[in-house]
């Protein structure tokens, strides 16, 4: 009997190894989470010594126009109004969106409903290449061809939100049509059977009933773009201009929260004003990351209980 206990008692080789599974992916787990949360711990430390060690007011830096850290404004603070480049990231970021939206949808439409194969053959493989292609070289293609054709057909310099648009729309357009693809795949065929079996034409079906069903992955993919183009540095710093004024207009230099952040991070001392209110853009650009994947989330679980 006792043998028999032992036996019962004592875990068997997969158990052990279930064991160990199970403790190494929980420890790999905690270890993400640990990164994660110091990554955040760490910029809001940096960021939030703006206003808590600079004395600098929330209001101020948020709707501030005035962007020149080194110098006292009227009030005799430091004039860190962030606005600016605020208002030049989500300016080029919807832009961007709205102008890769039809060509995304459309291409996803062509490799899914009107040629597969081909779509697959040509258009698949364009896309990946797309993706793979570095950042700094879609910043050179912009300043080499983007930025010389707005300055010949809108005229000013070249340098400004509309040439950051044209370069952010080459840059998200694989994956906002990568994402749509896949939702376009994931609607059931029998919609598509149904729909036609009711007398609908291919573009109906398409129109009404498959697109419309991928309605939720499709405000994911234009999302998940939204995110990438906001985040994006080294391309549109080279082809916006890099002007911490107020946009009043698509051909005139601006600025982003990416560009100032690459120009002035590395020429600044760790603990001043001009140092500190880098990392407070930085905040701003985690926080904005946050809410993007809060959004797609919702997005997700909306799709999800339909």
């Amino acid at each position: 009997m006792e043998d028999v206990r032992k036996a019962l008692l004592t875990k068997s080789k997969r158990a052990k190894m279930e064991t160990r599974g199970k403790t190494i992916s929980f420890l790999c787990i905690a270890l993400i989470v640990l990164v994660v949360l110091s990554i955040f711990y760490f910029v809001a430390s940096k960021g939030l010594a703006t206003f808590f060690t600079d004395k600098i007011n929330v209001l101020d830096f948020l709707f501030g126009t005035q962007w020149n850290p080194s110098q006292l404004g009227a009030d005799g603070k430091p004039m860190v109004g962030a606005l600016p480049m605020i208002a030049g990231s989500f300016i080029v970021t919807f832009l961007s969106a709205i102008v890769a939206t039809p060509f995304a949808i459309g291409a996803a439409v062509f490799m899914t409903e009107i040629s597969p194969k081909q779509g697959q053959k040509i258009l698949q493989p364009v896309i990946e290449l797309l993706v793979g292609i570095p950042s700094v070289v879609y910043g050179f293609i912009g300043l080499s061809v983007i930025v010389p054709a707005v300055r010949s057909v809108f005229g000013g310099t070249g340098f400004g939100i509309l040439a950051g648009t044209f370069v952010l729309f080459i840059m998200i357009l694989p994956t906002v049509t990568t994402m749509t693809v896949d939702a376009l795949k994931a609607v059931p065929r029998h919609y598509r059977e149904a729909s036609l079996a009711l007398g609908a034409t291919r573009w109906q079906t398409i129109y009404k009933v498959v697109l419309r069903a991928a309605v939720p992955g499709i405000l994911t993919a234009v999302v998940f773009g939204m995110a990438r183009a906001f985040g994006e540095a080294l391309a549109i710093q080279m082809v916006i201009g890099n002007a911490a004024l107020m946009p009043n207009s698509l051909v005139t230099p601006a600025s982003t929260l990416t560009s100032i952040l690459t120009m002035g991070i590395g020429n600044t001392i760790m603990g001043t004003v001009e140092n500190n209110v880098l990392w407070s853009l930085a905040l701003i650009l985690l926080l904005m990351s946050l809410v993007f994947n809060i959004v797609i989330r919702l997005i997700g679980k909306k799709g999800a209980l339909k």
